[in-house]
């Protein structure tokens, strides 16, 4: 029989648990945003060597599930030496990891861009650095907005897979509990709806900037 006492009882340390889900899946979206900026330029310089590692990276992580990439950084960096948390080593993962597909998500954006934009901008003395922190990287945000909120709710769904790496986030707290309690119906069901409502707000606030976006370009 379906309990909605164990729902009740549970429910705090989910959304506990939550929290730290929404911590993690964002970090990762942060630090992956830095490194897909980094990597889209490298792919779209003029230097072979750039465009080359920029080529292997977005292969590289792209072409890997990322469960087997978290099990690697999990296993392999201790026997270089590297003694990270593992919650380091998760979050530092899922940032190489959706930082591949940021950075191509940001290469349609960058192409986008009119070209006559970025001379004016070495006309006036801009440097490299400056043309892509004031004009490039906040139209191609511009331009790819709703691939990276998308980017962003998919990312909450994946930090699910740093639970298998002893991460206790949302997944793994409704793991233990169904375990404990022999009813995984209820907990899973509940934890599903906690997922549902964190990427619900994150595609609204993506709309909220989306349709503000709008506006500025209108007027």
């Amino acid at each position: 029989m379906f309990d909605f006492n164990l729902i009740i009882k549970s429910l705090p340390m989910l959304l506990q648990a939550s929290v730290w889900t929404v911590i993690y899946s964002l970090s990762s979206v942060a630090i992956g945003f830095c490194i897909g900026t980094l990597m889209c330029a490298a792919g779209l310089s003029a230097s072979r060597l750039g465009r080359g590692v920029a080529a292997f990276y977005v292969s590289f992580f792209r072409g890997v599930p990322l469960l087997v990439q978290l099990l690697i950084s999990y296993y392999c960096l201790p026997l270089i030496g590297v003694n990270v948390p593992s919650s380091v080593a998760a979050v530092g993962t899922l940032a190489l990891c959706t930082g591949a597909y940021i950075a191509e998500i940001l290469r349609g954006g960058f192409l986008g861009i009119p070209h006559g934009l970025v001379e004016a901008a070495r006309m006036v003395g801009l440097s490299r650095a400056q043309i892509l922190t004031r004009i490039e990287v906040p139209l191609a945000v511009r331009f790819t907005l709703p691939s990276l909120v998308n980017e962003t709710t998919m990312m909450v769904k994946a930090s699910s897979l740093i639970s298998v790496v002893g991460v206790l986030e949302l997944t793994r707290l409704a793991q233990n509990i169904a375990t404990s309690t022999f009813q995984p119906l209820e907990i899973y069901l509940t934890a599903g709806a906690i997922y549902f409502v964190i990427n619900g707000v994150i595609t609204l606030a993506g709309r909220f900037a989306e349709s503000r976006f709008r506006l500025e370009t209108a007027r």
